[in-house]
């Protein structure tokens, strides 16, 4: 290129891909194998120090502590999400289980995770897996009549019955977290804003039974949401109502006070830990309990329990309802995670989330803990009161640990239903407003905001996190599958350049007459194998199949006529004599074989005996596999057939710009007497200027 000037020249040979493989040698490169990988990586030290810090995250985030900016901030952090923890012991009623269980969640678990844990701001549990192990529980050990017989049962009382079954099936939850939570790392982000704002309506409607003070029993499952909200709505406690607005309309404003005064503020405001005091105080001095029929927390034993090994017989029984439990819980978790940390810019390791929730919860289900996935509002609660770290989750477990074996019984007035709905509710705001998702969504992809948002949305709203889950999943596959349809199209030259774009977007192009340029943009397996075959057929005007069948046919009526004399060779080609002979011959699709002929048949020429075959204009194929990345075995095998059809029609094909899969064609045995290697060229011009010289 010359300086200052606008165009450049290059003068170079004509490349295929064999004769630059000929002229230009490669770098032959070792391909390690698996032995040598794992040589490698257990004997290389850094690599050992970097598999060590990914185990332990807690290392490689507490070396970049900043004491002065952050400590103040986790500790009001933790204590608020501490105290919100003890609230929520409540959730236990959800998973039928006595009351102080939910402490042994909130503290096994969350100790756990501080070491193993990435994200900075999740926390445990979550009330919707509570609903769904309680129906586990309801199930073996229910109210009313005698429990499922399972060895392991004699000797306990209903309640240790309950925790049994809850501690096995949280057991056996870890497992299948370790086995299935690969599944969750290809939630697109959409999929996990619409399921994650499902999931907060699931929370916020299952704390209406604590704010209007309803005894609604643990459920689950297809339009559990609806039974929620409308069963025993006439028991309405009024003195919960009014106890649950109030701190809602409380921790509304000075949250919204903390949010736009933030930068003037040391920390946030504890709104939650000041209303908790308030209402605890409130309810001693006036006897709410007594007067109002209100339920509070009441006397918590002072002692954590020896551990206990799972039932086996337990996971017999619960194996089928555990899987679809196990999805739930950690595609809650790590959507949850996903959206803090892009909020507030820090990465998440998914394989790392993976085990630190397995062991979580395999360490919890030891204590009589129950399943440990990311409870939205106590996650919402720690990130909105300014937690910075893990840390904060830390001094949560701290806290509740404290209430457990030291100060539990100066919560015994604390209305537990009421004032634990309305923090919950209020600190679901964040999550809420991603429904603000969807304007902006349907702008810029109408598609993924109709199909994969809304529908992964309304699933889990009404079918249930696990079935809406199933749903999303199904839909964004299905949205992948049709968008893998690609947009092929066929291309031109533009006059003077060595450039080729599609023809039905610019004027002034060049089409070598017998030429077709068709280009794919995408990868070719297994779902667009079959379009790419019909497109193709639709760019070059004919089905090569057919015509070779015809051919074929036409072949056998002549050698027919020529053997018994109708007809006659000429230089110009066979000439009827006589009679005309019908043929019933079968269809062929092998090649055309002319060896006991005279000599070739010129197809495109008037035929004898009323022979017709369609007419084939295109000598030369050529397709543009530039943006072709992968090909699986069936598109091995359906781009094969589609080369040899074109081949024994007597069109040459010609592929371009395929570096990333030559060599898998090589490996795969895919080239034979009729497809062969010659036919690969480096670019796209190099192939139109071989056939421009060849014809």
């Amino acid at each position: 290129m010359q300086a200052g000037a606008s165009q450049y020249v290059v003068t170079r040979s004509l490349y295929s891909e064999e004769s630059f493989a000929e002229e230009h040698e490669k770098v032959y490169r070792h391909r390690k194998t698996a032995l040598e990988h794992v040589k490698q990586y257990f004997c290389d030290a850094r690599r050992a120090k970097n598999a060590v810090f990914s185990l332990l995250p807690i290392i490689g985030w507490l070396k970049i502590y900043r004491v002065k900016e952050w400590l103040l901030s986790d500790i009001v952090s933790g204590v608020s999400t501490g105290l919100v923890a003890v609230l929520q012991l409540a959730y236990c009623l959800l998973a039928s289980l006595p009351p102080w269980y939910g402490l042994f969640s909130a503290f096994f678990p969350v100790v756990i995770y501080f070491f193993l844990g990435t994200s900075r701001h999740i926390s445990v549990p979550f009330p919707v897996l509570c609903l769904m192990i309680g129906s586990v529980v309801t199930r073996l050990v229910p109210d009313e009549g005698p429990p499922a017989n399972i060895t392991g049962f004699e000797g306990l009382t209903k309640d240790e019955q309950r925790v049994l079954v809850a501690s096995s099936v949280t057991f056996l939850l870890a497992m299948g977290i370790l086995q299935v939570g690969f599944v969750v790392m290809y939630l697109s982000d959409t999929l996990v804003s619409g399921f994650t704002t499902a999931a907060a309506i699931h929370i916020l409607v299952s704390q209406l039974k604590f704010v209007l003070g309803l005894q609604v029993p643990g459920i689950s499952g297809p339009l559990s949401i609806i039974y929620i909200i409308f069963n025993k709505i006439q028991s309405t406690n009024v003195c919960d109502v009014v106890i649950s607005l109030v701190i809602m309309a409380v921790v509304f404003v000075v949250k919204e006070l903390n949010d736009r005064f933030k930068a003037k503020l040391p920390v946030p405001i504890p709104i939650e830990v000041i209303m908790t005091v308030i209402a605890c105080g409130v309810s001693y001095a006036f006897d709410f309990r007594t007067k109002y029929g209100i339920d509070i927390v009441g006397h918590i034993p002072k002692r954590y329990e020896s551990p206990v090994a799972p039932n086996l017989v337990i996971f017999q029984d619960t194996a089928v309802e555990a899987f679809p439990m196990a999805i739930v819980g950690f595609a809650v978790a790590f959507s949850v995670a996903k959206v803090y940390s892009v909020k507030h810019d820090y990465t998440i390791d998914g394989n790392q989330e993976l085990i630190a929730f397995g062991v979580s919860n395999i360490f919890g289900a030891s204590f009589k803990s129950f399943a440990a996935s990311t409870a939205l509002s106590r996650s919402a609660v720690q990130e909105s009161t300014g937690g910075k770290t893990q840390i904060a989750g830390l001094l949560s477990a701290i806290i509740v640990m404290i209430v457990t074996l030291a100060v539990g019984f100066l919560l015994d007035p604390l209305p537990k239903q009421s004032v634990l709905g309305a923090v919950v509710i209020v600190n679901l705001k964040g999550m809420l407003m991603q429904f603000r998702e969807i304007p902006y969504l349907w702008r810029r992809d109408k598609p993924d905001c109709q199909v994969v948002w809304l529908g992964t949305c309304i699933a889990a709203i009404l079918l249930g996190l696990d079935l809406g889950l199933a749903a999303g999943l199904g839909v964004e596959l299905l949205s992948v599958v049709l968008r893998a349809q690609p947009r092929c199209s066929v291309l031109a030259n533009i006059h003077g350049t060595d450039i080729y774009k599609d023809r039905k977007d610019y004027v002034n192009i060049y089409e070598p007459e017998g030429v077709k340029i068709f280009r794919i943009p995408s990868p070719i397996f297994f779902a667009n194998i079959e379009f790419f075959r019909s497109k193709l057929v639709e760019a070059v005007g004919f089905n090569p199949l057919r015509v070779l069948r015809k051919r074929n046919k036409a072949l056998r009526l002549i050698r027919k006529l020529l053997k018994k004399g109708y007809l006659q060779w000429t230089s110009r080609g066979p000439i009827k004599e006589s009679v005309e002979l019908e043929s019933n011959a079968e269809e062929l699709v092998q090649p055309t074989d002319f060896k006991d002929l005279p000599a070739r048949v010129d197809w495109n020429a008037e035929l004898p005996a009323n022979i017709i075959v369609p007419r084939v204009d295109l000598h030369s194929l050529v397709l543009d596999f530039a943006a072709v990345s992968f090909l699986d075995v069936s598109a091995l095998k359906g781009l094969k057939a589609a080369l040899k059809e074109f081949v024994r029609v007597e069109v040459d094909v010609y592929i371009v710009a395929c570096d990333y899969i030559l060599d898998k064609l090589h490996h795969c045995s895919f080239f034979d007497d009729e497809v062969q290697p010659s036919m690969f060229f480096l670019t796209l011009h190099d192939a139109v200027l071989h056939i421009l010289d060849k014809h």
